[in-house]
């Protein structure tokens, strides 16, 4: 855990691979977007079956990324969870010398990608029926640059400074506001 409550920093090789499963990392996505829900909620959204979601769930909660919403149930039978954390961070650097973490840690990493790729093809296939407002703040882009080690981490920092500030800012409980999706990555490029 990190010095803020609502990021979960990752050490643990077993709590990565967990989250590495498609449909966890769907389903802590939800939360963190949707707030609290119902396993029949999550069932309907992530289309998979009831007894999935829980187990799902269970396996999340064993690692801390999510935890019961017992508060939000009408009845005893009504199970509903919400994110334990805003966010869910882990450094690369860190799993260097631990064969296993690296392992875990690039094994996270790619399922990740695989939801990005998955939500932007969401989108493309969604946007010819959003309103042209919508398309026109659309991005996307890659640029390739000469940096040194140096300047890679002082450009991680000014997009990761970027996107707080633009999460600060972000509010759902406004009438116009409909959730957006910020990707970005920062590489040195193998020669």
């Amino acid at each position: 855990m990190s010095n803020d409550e609502t990021v979960l920093h990752l050490t643990d090789p077993r709590a990565m691979r967990a989250l590495a499963h498609p449909t966890r990392l769907r389903l802590l996505g939800e939360l963190r977007l949707r707030g609290p829900q119902s396993v029949g909620m999550l069932s309907d959204v992530v289309d998979e079956a009831v007894g999935s979601v829980s187990y799902h769930l269970s396996k999340l909660a064993e690692h801390g990324f999510v935890r019961e919403a017992s508060e939000c149930a009408r009845n005893r039978r009504e199970r509903w969870w919400r994110a334990a954390h805003a966010t869910t961070s882990w450094e690369p650097l860190e799993a260097l010398d631990d064969p296993e973490r690296k392992v875990a840690s690039d094994l996270l990493r790619r399922a990740v990608l695989e939801r990005y790729q998955a939500a932007l093809n969401g989108y493309l296939a969604a946007e010819a029926t959003f309103e042209p407002e919508w398309v026109r703040g659309t991005a996307s882009s890659d640029n390739a640059y000469h940096l040194t080690a140096a300047e890679l981490r002082e450009l991680r920092a000014d997009l990761e400074a970027l996107a707080a500030r633009w999460q600060e800012r972000s509010d759902p409980a406004r009438a116009d506001a409909r959730p957006v999706t910020m990707i970005y990555h920062a590489f040195r490029r193998p020669e």
